[in-house]
């Protein structure tokens, strides 16, 4: 199993909590991420959803989704085109929802990453590399088990089980 992902790194910092990413009263609005994504951390920078390009990556420092357990936070960032987000870390509640979504969770070091930078993301049950085109500096993330890439490559748990019923292994 092999997923390969090319996008702009749009970046942020530490601690980006779950309210950064999605206003919890955005809620009342709606829960589509269609409607939602128009909201995308306007906390931290209100022009951001406005500039979102389909395939661009989020990447951030540590913590990333920390705060309350909130999956649209997670399906927003999906909503909006966003393949994936690299992190030094993220919060354990987050992580399992953005798999759970299709949003591919890759922790590596992200130090060197500025904005704008050319990304290439290859994720396959061996290892996950990260090219900063960039830079032309490779970075190794923490390798997936293989039923996480399965579960990715399908769009997310509810997909991946509509296919296959059960887990495949």
């Amino acid at each position: 199993m092999q997923i390969q992902l090319e996008g702009r790194a749009r970046r942020f910092g530490d601690d980006i909590n779950t309210d950064y990413i999605i206003q919890s009263t955005r809620k009342r609005d709606s829960l589509d991420p269609q409607v939602l994504k128009q909201y995308l951390l306007e906390t931290i920078d209100p022009s951001f959803a406005g500039s979102v390009q389909p395939g661009d990556l989020l990447v951030a420092g540590r913590n990333f989704g920390c705060g309350s357990a909130m999956e649209v936070a997670a399906t927003v960032v999906v909503g909006a085109g966003i393949k994936a987000v690299l992190a030094m870390s993220f919060a354990r509640t987050y992580y399992r929802n953005a798999i759970n979504n299709g949003l591919v969770p890759v922790e590596c070091d992200t130090g060197d990453i500025h904005e704008g930078n050319q990304l290439s993301v290859l994720l396959t049950d061996q290892e996950v590399a990260v090219e900063n085109r960039a830079t032309g500096r490779r970075i190794a993330g923490r390798r997936l088990p293989e039923i996480v890439l399965q579960i990715l490559a399908h769009g997310g748990l509810v997909p991946y089980f509509r296919r296959y019923k059960d887990f495949a292994f």
